[in-house]
């Protein structure tokens, strides 16, 4: 009689750290977009933290940091600490 284990997992995604390539410079474009801890790959964004405005300093680097289901790895330049937001509300690469 074989047995068959089943594990379940939960998958976190952890934020993107400072051992990963440095974000480059950007700027929230849309008129406000939420910033959580981290991202879940089986329920979203989770751990809200703030809401971010038109204009903050933020980093983000296309091609290294990670993007899960439109949700960002990005750096808030104001408190500096990391956290996701929705990818089309960063833009303005290079603007400051």
């Amino acid at each position: 009689m074989a047995t068959t284990a089943v594990a379940t997992v939960a998958l976190q995604q952890s934020s993107a750290r400072a051992d990963m390539v440095p974000p480059e410079h950007a700027i929230v474009v849309c008129q406000s977009a939420s910033f959580y801890a981290n991202y879940n790959s089986a329920s979203g964004p989770t751990g809200f933290i703030r809401t971010l405005s038109y204009g903050d300093k933020v980093g983000h680097t296309r091609g290294a940091h990670p993007v899960y289901n439109g949700w960002a790895a990005t750096f808030d330049y104001g408190p500096n600490d990391w956290g996701y937001v929705r990818y089309e509300c960063i833009g303005g690469y290079g603007s400051w």
